[in-house]
């Protein structure tokens, strides 16, 4: 999803640019057939290394990942293998052309990571009463397989900077969403708010609406992403969140106010998860006082943008 609207962004600048994907969760022929798309699994490294090899990017954005938490229980070989070892082939990559095609070349790569990396911390924090908005320094404790290969490619990245002196920049990414987003809250419950518009009977199946998580949307994400390219320091860990948190009842009453009608709320016991962070928040002041970065779209725009997007493309 992000990285749709990232290829999109830059081409629509004039910027020359290239996405790769593989089977990808958004529909990627939405996108201008004349940006140029390549079919590269990151699990397979020859994908990576021909990608890298041809083009030579000057700014490298990995955003290549099971992303799923959820999934991560079920799949957890597959995940790790898919952001541990795509990520070090990313980096091989770079090596290999500074080996054989310019010894010189010295692209910035700019990391997708996650909030997930802080996992146990946040749930600490916030019990103790403390600020919940986690800055860089507080400790890595994932919760689930997906956190800790985020934890993995996070670090696996400080090492080719420290011993290769690959520019890297490890963005830890918190809760995003916009239009394209599937398989999460936002994406979620504006779906099933249109498919109970279509069909007039106005329920909601919902997980934990108690939970707390610091959301921002997707275009702030992608203006945070370019900004660290730009003027980020290599080797740093960046948080990129949302500066407002909302409960995720939160979030139902925003759809339900721009809908105009009162849903019926349904707890799924199968959108529960085994554990689940209370409270998800990221302190930005490294990323503000480094890029200049600030959050423009308020949460009602993202949602409604959401549920027009479902509008037009739920079948």
């Amino acid at each position: 999803m992000v990285g749709s609207h990232m290829v999109e962004l830059l081409h629509s600048q004039g910027e020359n640019v290239i996405g790769t994907y593989y089977r990808p969760t958004t529909d990627i022929s939405e996108l201008p057939p004349e940006i140029k798309m390549i079919e590269c699994d990151v699990r397979y490294p020859e994908s990576v290394e021909k990608v890298i090899l041809e083009y030579m990017p000057e700014q490298i954005f990995h955003l290549a990942a099971q992303s799923y938490p959820t999934v991560s229980w079920d799949r957890p070989y597959e995940t790790i293998e898919t952001n541990v070892n795509g990520t070090v082939a990313v980096y091989e990559a770079v090596k290999k052309a500074r080996q054989i095609v310019d010894k010189q070349y010295d692209p910035i790569v700019v990391v997708a990571c996650s909030s997930a990396e802080y996992g146990e911390s946040l749930n600490l924090l916030a019990g103790e009463g403390k600020d919940v908005f986690v800055k860089e320094t507080t400790p890595l404790l994932p919760l689930h397989p997906y956190g800790v290969s985020k934890v993995g490619q996070d670090l696996i990245s400080f090492q080719y900077y420290k011993n290769d002196h690959i520019r890297c920049i490890r963005a830890r990414i918190f809760n995003s969403t916009g239009t394209r987003k599937v398989n999460d809250v936002t994406s979620d419950f504006t779906r099933r708010a249109i498919e109970a518009e279509r069909t007039g009977k106005y329920e909601l199946r919902v997980g934990n609406l108690e939970t707390r998580r610091a959301i921002m949307d997707q275009r702030d994400l992608v203006s945070a992403l370019l900004l660290l390219a730009e003027k980020g320091k290599p080797g740093e860990a960046y948080n990129i969140s949302s500066e407002h948190i909302y409960q995720m009842r939160d979030i139902v009453r925003m759809i339900e106010e721009q809908m105009g009608h009162t849903f019926e709320i349904i707890v799924d016991p199968d959108l529960l998860r085994p554990t689940d962070e209370s409270v998800i928040a990221g302190d930005i002041t490294k990323l503000r006082r480094d890029t200049g970065w600030k959050q423009q779209i308020p949460m009602e725009r993202t949602i409604s943008d959401m549920l027009e997007w479902w509008r037009t493309h739920l079948k």
